[in-house]
């Protein structure tokens, strides 16, 4: 069996069994609270191939977006910052334990009075929890650079924008992604939440919506639009990964095999 064969085994294998058992779970279709998996496909193309995909389906991922990719960028170019500066790291993390310790949902009541009810509000709830993977990890890889790549670039008087592009950044990037790789997940979670606070669209309120009128098989589908969209981020980010950290992975696969 080749290498992708297998690959795509591993990656097929359990879903497919889970699904096999869901289907023998509920042959007799007796259980109000489990809908079976015809009737949950059935559900899921009547239920967001329509109207509800533009209305509900659209906006939450734009806002899921705009948090992550906002959240990124300041996670890096704060990160950078306090990594680079031990003085300011010093000053600041204190501070930086003490927001990072209050829970994100606990914001959102405090936002919904100081923003108000929009998209807006939405967006900073993502990024008040989606950034600290970011920025911790931003700071932690900077600080970890390599002292004799700092001194090669001190004698070679590498500074400012080159040394943050060809010494800082990439040294670090491994580190920053794992860091992106932990807050796609939060992000996702924080803006179901978001949605469910006065919210009269989106993912969060729908699938709210649906629970309180006992809409179960809606309420299924609704839970695989999320369940889906985390899986598009995933193949996303492992793109975009392989992509950036090329160096990195072949630095890797050198190693393993001498």
């Amino acid at each position: 069996m080749s290498k992708a064969l297998k690959n795509f085994a591993y990656l097929v294998g359990l879903p497919l069994i889970l699904i096999a058992w869901w289907w023998w779970a509920t042959l007799d279709g007796s259980s109000f609270y489990v809908p079976t998996p015809q009737q949950l496909v059935t559900t899921f193309v009547d239920t967001w191939f329509g109207e509800r995909f533009w209305t509900d389906v659209v906006p939450s991922i734009g806002r899921l977006f705009a948090g992550l990719v906002l959240a990124i960028v300041l996670g890096v170019g704060f990160g950078v910052l306090i990594g680079s500066f031990k003085r300011l790291r010093q000053l600041l993390e204190p501070l930086l334990e003490f927001i990072r310790a209050v829970p994100p949902v606990v914001l959102v009541p405090l936002l919904m009075l100081l923003i108000g009810i929009n998209d807006f509000m939405k967006i900073v709830v993502i990024v008040s929890g989606a950034i600290w993977p970011v920025l911790l990890n931003t700071v932690e890889g900077v600080r970890a650079t390599d002292e004799v790549q700092r001194d090669t670039c001190s004698t070679y008087r590498i500074r400012g924008i080159d040394r943050l592009r060809y010494l800082t950044l990439p040294a670090a990037s491994p580190q920053i992604l794992a860091g992106v790789r932990q807050s796609l997940s939060i992000g996702l979670i924080l803006m179901v939440i978001s949605e469910m606070f006065g919210s009269s669209s989106g993912l969060g309120f729908t699938i709210v919506w649906f629970q309180r009128n006992f809409a179960i098989p809606e309420m299924w589908s609704g839970i695989l639009v999320l369940g889906l969209i985390g899986l598009g981020l995933s193949i996303i980010f492992r793109v975009v990964e392989r992509r950036i950290l090329r160096w990195y992975f072949g630095l890797r696969e050198v190693q393993r095999e001498s």
